[in-house]
């Protein structure tokens, strides 16, 4: 008689040996196992395992349930399809993140999955700290207008989504380039030089004129920088010293680092900040706009082009170019309307706590205060991240 493909679940409190009891009795039996999951939650766990055996052996059934009641555990049985249909098809990796998720945003998910003519294959939890994650690994029907029910999930809800190809596409992410004012640190650093200078309401002032349209990003950083003439270096020390790390910053980079990434910052900012942020966490690269200094004092000018919105994009190329890895393998981060070049151009661009502008434009958003967050995004648990000192 052909062998009879047939699963076996166990259930109960997890305890060891649980795995090697059930496999000793299907190898004492001549099975061959084609495929086996456990999951455990809370200490109980659930154990799928997919074995063929010859004929209908009630023997091994029977030695099974015996074995499964000495130990406390359920143990169910089913005979299910020699093949599976949809082993081979493509899955999307649907990221749900936020401070807290509710069922009622749960529910909303998996109805968007089910209303768009796709399944749930399986949920995993990625994190519970700083943030609740949950990875759904999804067999699409219509992907664009998932994509779009899921935005408005989001917006709803109030939570973040992110929609990616699943498999190697996703583990592949091997460089993360990041803005710095309101992304790497929570300051900026224009406003705290002006501060130092005495002229914060002058340099408010320019940057409204900015956000009208009035000036381009260029033209805007020279006339604020003009403000700035006269200040010393001990001042830029100072600055240096009230820089706050956005919570989660080190972690996010130490990790990053750990796993092997190449970790860079690209700024509107300037590099007597750039470099000291390069040196503080062990960057990889740091480009930012050079202010000219003669006899320790700033003469108001910058040095060379400006780093702005096509620079940043075109920054976050070359920086791939020298590590040897491909657009498609970048993560670019970004809140601002001069990061949407660079967001635009990598292979996963990510808007964190963006303006509304920069949210409608970015393929991911990160809205929660975590830097280090955006792990959950790239795949990662919260037992890979390397929390070290409290950062």
């Amino acid at each position: 008689m052909s062998a009879v493909p047939l699963l076996i679940r166990v259930s109960g409190r997890d305890r060891p040996r649980v795995i090697h009891g059930l496999l000793t009795l299907l190898a004492d039996a001549g099975a061959a196992v084609e495929d086996m999951e456990q999951l455990v939650v809370r200490e109980r766990l659930t154990l799928d395992v997919l074995a063929r055996i010859d004929g209908a052996d009630s023997g091994l059934v029977r030695d099974i349930l015996y074995w499964g009641h000495t130990n406390a555990l359920s143990v169910e049985f089913e005979h299910v399809e020699s093949t599976s249909q949809r082993s081979m098809l493509p899955r999307q990796a649907i990221t749900v993140l936020g401070e807290r998720l509710s069922p009622e945003a749960l529910a909303a998910v998996a109805g968007a999955v089910a209303d768009t003519g796709g399944t749930v294959d399986r949920i995993l939890r990625l994190a519970t700290e700083p943030v609740t994650a949950y990875d759904f690994s999804v067999i699409a029907g219509d992907l664009d207008r998932l994509r779009r029910q899921l935005l408005q999930i989001a917006r709803d809800q109030q939570i973040d989504i992110a929609v990616q190809a699943g498999g190697l596409e996703r583990r592949a992410k091997r460089l993360v380039v990041m803005d710095v004012d309101s992304t790497l640190i929570r300051n900026e650093m224009i406003d705290l030089l002006a501060e130092e200078a005495g002229c914060s309401d002058q340099v408010a002032g320019i940057t409204e004129r900015a956000m009208r349209g009035e000036l381009d990003f260029e033209g805007s950083l020279r006339e604020r920088v003009r403000l700035l003439r006269g200040l010393d270096q001990v001042a830029i020390a100072r600055v240096q010293g009230r820089i706050e790390f956005t919570p989660g910053a080190r972690t996010f980079v130490r990790t990053l680092k750990r796993l092997g990434f190449a970790v860079a910052i690209v700024s509107g900012g300037f590099t007597v900040f750039t470099e000291w942020l390069q040196q503080q966490l062990d960057l990889d690269h740091a480009f930012g706009n050079t202010l000219q200094i003669i006899d320790g004092r700033l003469t108001g000018e910058v040095l060379g082009g400006v780093v702005d919105r096509a620079r940043k994009a075109a920054l976050l190329a070359e920086i791939a170019a020298v590590e040897g890895v491909p657009l498609s393998q970048t993560v670019a981060v970004g809140d601002g309307a001069n990061d949407l070049d660079m967001l635009a151009a990598a292979g996963m661009g990510i808007a964190f706590n963006a303006k509304p502008a920069v949210r409608e434009q970015a393929a991911v958003t990160v809205s929660v205060p975590y830097l280090d967050a955006i792990l959950f995004m790239l795949g990662l648990r919260g037992t890979d991240v390397d929390k070290g000192e409290v950062a």
